[in-house]
């Protein structure tokens, strides 16, 4: 059972991150309209080499979103941001939603 399309109240874009080159971040083609639920709310989070880093924003999709960590994120309010931690939350054979939590900075 995914997240209710209703929840997902806000449109973001997403430019999911392919890795370094010699002329710095790749990213993919940009996938617009990406429906979600955007919490602007500031927690400390680890980013994915271990250190605390400040999240600014949160944003919550359906299951499935690609957005690997350092992917560009565009926000509702046209701030563009870095997808700091992603998580999956699953509960496989649970009557609960399944969704992807993305801490931005």
């Amino acid at each position: 059972m995914n997240v209710p399309r209703w929840l997902l109240r806000h449109r973001i874009k997403v430019e999911p991150y392919l890795g370094d080159s010699a002329y710095g971040p790749r990213y993919g083609p940009p996938v617009e309209d990406v429906p979600a639920l955007v919490a602007l709310t500031v927690r400390t989070v680890r980013d994915r080499e271990g250190r605390e880093v400040t999240s600014t924003a949160a944003v919550y999709a359906g299951p499935d979103l690609d957005c690997p960590p350092e992917s560009r994120i565009t926000l509702p309010d046209g701030r563009i941001t870095k997808a700091i931690a992603v998580a999956q939350h699953t509960a496989p054979g649970l009557p609960v939603p399944e969704s992807v939590e993305v801490s931005c900075e």
